[in-house]
């Protein structure tokens, strides 16, 4: 009998450490699936930062480096710029990107850096033990904000995509989630277009995935999974907000 679907060649024979539910699990998938369809994996470079994703290594089959916290999109620029016909992405959760990594994400898509970033919003520092984070939504409830979030005290969540999209040096930026099977192949699709627009020279490109993390939201993986829905994709419309097709930087 002809087997179609198995696990993809660039991910290893392995378990992932993740919490039931979480999402980083199907992102993991999504990404591998792109390198193997793209026939890239030889040239695939990936970094993790500190957060969930710091064990990345384990689980994608190709050069990874580790990067302190925040600073992936430097190491990713170096490496890109050293050996340009590798495909170098980073993989980075919302508390590594938008918040100690901010300077750093925004100037790799203000130069145009030819690389491809996926970014994991689930709301909350993850792995550090669910305290707010720069994408926590007004009202919801964290470690560091019992009482929900308030905007006098700490401001509003951080619209990642629509900021990177307003920079010059950004050919591809775009929103999906991975909540339902639908957007599980929308987001594959927008993973597969961002390493496809790196590997044509077009400029930087981002993928933002809002992700459910059933265990510091304190929910059920199904509770999780209607959140995003309900409370996070109002906040955060999904969608493409900048293609090389609609004037994406050509630098």
């Amino acid at each position: 009998m002809e087997r179609i679907f198995q696990r993809p060649k660039s991910m290893y024979q392995v378990s992932t450490h993740y919490c039931p539910g979480c999402g980083h699990g199907i992102v993991h998938r999504l990404v591998a699936e792109a390198i193997d369809e793209l026939s890239i994996l030889e040239r695939a470079v990936g970094v993790a930062p500190v957060g969930c994703s710091v064990l990345l290594y384990n689980y994608l089959n190709c050069d990874m480096y580790e990067a302190a916290h925040g600073r992936a999109p430097a190491i990713a620029t170096g490496c890109k710029r050293v050996n340009p016909e590798l495909v170098v992405f980073t993989y980075q959760g919302d508390g590594d990107l938008a918040s100690i990594g901010t300077a750093e994400i925004i100037h790799t898509a203000a130069r145009g850096e030819k690389i491809t970033t996926i970014f994991i919003n689930n709301a909350i520092y993850g792995m550090t033990g669910g305290q707010m984070a720069p994408t926590t939504l007004i009202g919801q409830k964290t470690t560091t904000s019992p009482f929900g979030r308030a905007s006098e005290e700490t401001g509003y969540p951080l619209r990642v995509s629509e900021i990177l999209a307003t920079l010059d040096g950004a050919a591809y930026i775009a929103r999906v989630a991975v909540n339902n099977p639908k957007n599980v192949m929308q987001a594959k699709r927008a993973i597969k277009k961002a390493f496809e627009t790196q590997m044509l020279g077009l400029g930087f490109s981002l993928v933002e995935v809002l992700s459910q993390c059933p265990t510091p939201w304190k929910m059920s993986p199904q509770q999780a999974i209607k959140w995003v829905e309900e409370e996070m994709i109002p906040h955060y419309p999904l969608g493409e907000f900048k293609s090389p097709q609609d004037g994406g930087s050509s630098n």
